[in-house]
């Protein structure tokens, strides 16, 4: 059972040793409060993680029927498909979803989680779980549920549905050792910030070495998840001597990218340079030749999540994670190294 009551005014005013009334004065017109009981409100306000609900005050159950989602990016469509099924999920159980994105920036995600918090959302869903602890505490302090997704947590605290990154990531470099490649380099996602990005480059630089290739990873390029910024870091990589045989991208935006800029090059994938994705987002079966990718089970976590969340809303037993597996996904891309 989870206790996820939020603190209250009737809270705040305990704690700062006024009447809620005061309270009430000082969040909508401080200027008719005293400074030392204004302070001391404040400190009380903060201590607590309080926001004043929008339209709580008329909801005895203190709920709105409203879940935030905070992504990193909208401008591409990693997340598209589990946040479908995720919304799908929720209408289900006549919850509203509220979406906002970051930009990859902790400090905005905290904006926005004050802002859905602020406008009543019973619960939240986050990707992944790189972000700083006083965030966490915060949604502590508010008592508010929260799910991660898109990763696992790095230890027993937190709710999350995701799949093992650096796992997937180790397997594809597998399957492309296979392949007989030894000149290997990586076009990975930012990974400040970004857990999902770091695992997967940890990964894939674990699974060369566990093969004992010599030199390891010729080099690892971080991009931002961009097709013409997966097109950079692709021409850069071919300018080391000897080539790569095979690059490893750390998902199928910055995949196609690097495919774009070889065929611009005059270069055959996978006759002269096997490119490699994660995600298997639609594009990845639209390109010729087919992408071979890491699937990501999308639709099932986002549905995972949306379930795991409405527990906690309501205060049921869940497991603390829950683990969706992925596949790769054979196409095109991905062959034996040139000869020579």
């Amino acid at each position: 059972m989870n206790d996820y009551s939020r603190p209250t005014l009737d809270d705040v005013a305990r704690a700062a040793g006024v009447s809620t009334a005061t309270v009430s004065r000082c969040l909508n017109a401080p200027e008719r409060v005293i400074a030392p009981t204004r302070e001391r409100v404040m400190a009380a306000v903060t201590a607590l993680g309080y926001t004043p609900d929008f339209g709580g005050r008329a909801l005895a159950s203190r709920r709105t029927n409203t879940v935030g989602a905070i992504i990193p990016t909208m401008e591409n469509a990693i997340f598209a498909r589990g946040l479908q099924s995720f919304q799908e999920a929720l209408s289900r159980s006549g919850k509203t979803l509220l979406v906002a994105s970051s930009g990859y920036d902790p400090a905005r995600e905290r904006e926005q989680m004050e802002a859905l918090i602020g406008r009543g959302a019973d619960g939240l869903l986050l990707i992944g779980s790189a972000r700083p602890e006083s965030s966490i505490e915060y949604l502590k302090r508010r008592r508010v549920p929260y799910v991660g997704a898109w990763n696992l947590g790095p230890g027993p605290d937190g709710f999350f549905v995701g799949f093992d990154n650096a796992a997937a990531a180790a397997e594809l470099t597998a399957r492309v050792i296979a392949q007989g490649h030894r000149r290997i380099a990586m076009i990975g996602g930012i990974s400040e910030m970004n857990d999902r990005a770091a695992a997967r480059i940890a990964g894939v630089r674990g699974a060369v070495e566990s093969a004992s290739i010599e030199g390891g990873l010729i080099d690892v390029i971080e991009a931002p998840y961009a097709f013409h910024d997966g097109a950079d870091a692709f021409a850069r990589l071919m300018q080391a001597s000897p080539r790569p045989t095979a690059v490893i991208c750390g998902n199928d935006v910055l995949a196609i990218g690097a495919m774009q800029r070889a065929r611009e090059m005059g270069m055959s994938v996978p006759g002269d340079i096997s490119i490699t994705g994660f995600d298997d987002i639609d594009i990845a079966e639209m390109v010729n030749p087919g992408l071979t990718t890491v699937r990501v089970p999308h639709r099932r976590m986002g549905e995972a999540a949306a379930e795991m969340l409405l527990k906690l809303i309501n205060k049921e037993p869940v497991e603390h994670q829950i683990e969706i597996p992925t596949s790769i996904i054979e196409r095109g891309t991905l062959g034996p190294p040139p000869p020579g």
